[in-house]
Parts: structure tokens; sequence; C-alpha cells
């Protein structure tokens, strides 16, 4: 019985979609789109964990003692962002440094995890060549030293991309997504990186597949009051988490979006990723999205002020020479 009640609340997250088709219609632009414009930051889900914990099994939602422990700890988040200058102690901040109230911390949250296919909410297994991938891959996600040039560090490093999935998922701050609508396109704007991505919606083909980029080449196309939007032509230099810096993609991916106004202010996003040169079979990511026209799109003045990339080739060049490591893995 536990099982099927688990399943039951699987099937009705997976379809929320389709659920939120029946109960509400969402308002139309002037040439007859389902109206998805707005401001949909994902601030809101920072604290849910990318992949599920292996306790929890098949659970697609905490309990109610589980929630309660979110809550205190938002709490506990809340009274951190009180810190008015870097000299209180106990700091909570990250390992970055800046005070706790820099970073965005979500809100206590019932969804056990962004994953939610596979029924565990547990990413697939990673194929030969992906684990080789992601044992040479260089950025500051996974280590601070032992750079020769600028190009090894990763695209986000270099403030050139997160790709579309770093790009969405929410993160420790300027989690901003902007939705526009013109006849025949979708616009999609992200406030970190500030990069645009451009849907067609009038069934022109996929670019030729020797046309690569970070952000990929997507196609759109509603399905009721769906948005539905394929990328492929991803380069394979951008990953679903760390900002684009961790599990990272093939240039085979396929990722297939799904937009879907849930509520007046209510968004749900989903993707699935089918990329079988890096895992063993697809796997899908889900969760809501609060439109919120107060929030503010901040620009993301990546290189100004940045003293990161100096550093960090310098520092690199200083190991060389005394034969000593700067750093470490995060």
């Amino acid at each position: 019985m536990r099982k099927f009640l688990a399943a039951i609340t699987f099937i009705a997250i997976g379809a929320v979609g389709v659920y939120g088709q029946q109960k509400y219609t969402p308002p139309r632009t002037s040439w007859g789109d389902p109206d998805l414009q707005g401001i949909w930051p994902s601030t809101d889900m920072v604290g849910v964990p990318f992949e599920r914990p292996a306790n929890m099994g098949e659970r697609t939602e905490v309990t109610a003692e589980e929630f309660n422990e979110r809550q205190k700890q938002q709490q506990n988040r809340e009274e951190a962002d009180a810190e008015t200058s870097v000299s209180t102690a106990p700091r909570q901040g990250d390992g970055t440094g800046p005070p706790s109230h820099w970073l965005e911390w979500g809100k206590a949250s019932r969804q056990a995890s962004l994953i939610v296919e596979p029924r565990d909410g547990r990413l697939p297994a990673a194929t030969p060549d992906a684990q080789r991938r992601a044992a040479t891959t260089k950025n500051t996600y996974v280590q601070f030293d032992d750079f020769d040039d600028p190009t090894q560090l990763g695209p986000y490093d270099r403030c050139i991309s997160r790709g579309p999935l770093g790009s969405v998922f929410p993160v420790i701050y300027n989690n901003g997504n902007q939705i526009f609508q013109f006849p025949g396109f979708v616009v999609i704007r992200y406030e970190m990186i500030h990069e645009v991505r451009v849907v067609p919606l009038d069934g022109r083909s996929h670019v030729s597949p020797k046309i690569r980029s970070y952000m990929g080449d997507a196609r759109g196309h509603f399905e009721g009051n769906t948005l539905v939007v394929e990328t492929t032509n991803l380069n394979g230099r951008t990953g679903a988490q760390g900002n684009g810096n961790l599990l990272m993609l093939s240039d085979g991916a396929t990722l297939v979006e799904r937009y879907t106004r849930t509520g007046p202010d209510s968004l749900q996003y989903e993707v699935t990723v089918n990329d079988p040169k890096t895992w063993a079979k697809p796997w899908t990511a889900s969760f809501p999205l609060r439109r919120d026209m107060s929030y503010g799109m901040f620009e993301y003045a990546c290189h100004e002020g940045n003293h990161a990339m100096f550093n960090i080739l310098s520092a690199s060049r200083s190991a060389d020479k005394t034969g000593h490591s700067t750093g470490g893995v995060q």
C-alpha cells in the first residue's frame, strides 16, 4: 500500500502540467498563445536537494517531521542573515567568505528533490565516457590550481556561459528568469551571465549538427497550455549542476523543457535530459516557479573588478616554480 501511494503521488507531481491545465486556464497573448510572460525566479527552490537522499526511497515529498526540520533551518538562516559585518561569529556563509545575507537560501519546501524521474529521484548510472570526462574536467568547482592557461577554466569561471541547465536550476544567488513572448518566438533571459535564449515557434528545423554552442539550438511549440522546448547542438562544455560546472553534458545531449502556467503567479518547469553518452537512461527534473514582478534583474557585471583569472593563473605559475599546490578540491 505504501508503495502504491508513493506511485500515485509521483504520478500526480509528474503530471502537474496536465492537472494545472485542467484547474487553471492561463490568459492569452494578443495573437492567441498561452501567456507565460513575467519574471520567474527559482530562488524559492534553492534549499531543495538536486538528488533525493537515498534513505528517502521513492518518496516525492518529505514527512511532516522532515518539513519541520527544513523550517527550522530556514529560521536559523534568516537569523544568520542579520549579520552586519564579516567579524560576526559564528559565521554561516559559504566557503567563499561573504556574510550569509549575500546568499540565497530559498524557502522550506515539501518537495524531496529536484529530480523526479527515475522514481528514486537520483541520477541514472554514469557511462564510462562520462566518468572519463568527469575525471578530466577542470574548473574552480573541482580544483583551485594547476591551470596552464585561461581556456582550461570552465565557461562559468570565464563569465561566458552556464549552459541551459546551469542557467535555470536554483543556485546561491541571481536566480532571475524572465520570459518574453512575441508572435512566433519566446525569449528567455537569465539574470546570471545575462544570457538570452531565442526560441522559434514556427516549426523550422534545427541547424546543422556542425554548428554547436554553449546554449545549444532551441526549437519550441505549444502543446495545449504548455510550452515545449527541444534543445540540441550543445557543445559538451557545460553541465547540469554547479552553475554548469558539474555533471557535464556531452555534445550528444537533447533537452526537452516544459513550461506550464498553473496559476496567476505559478509556473511548473520540467526538463528531461536524454544524453546516452553520459547517463544510462534519461532523467527528469521538475519544480515550481513563482512569478515576482518586483524582482530586480540586476546587471551581472562578471568581469568588472574580477581578479580571479589573474590570481588563479599567477598562483598556478607560482606553484609550478615551488612544486607546491596552492589549493585543493572543493
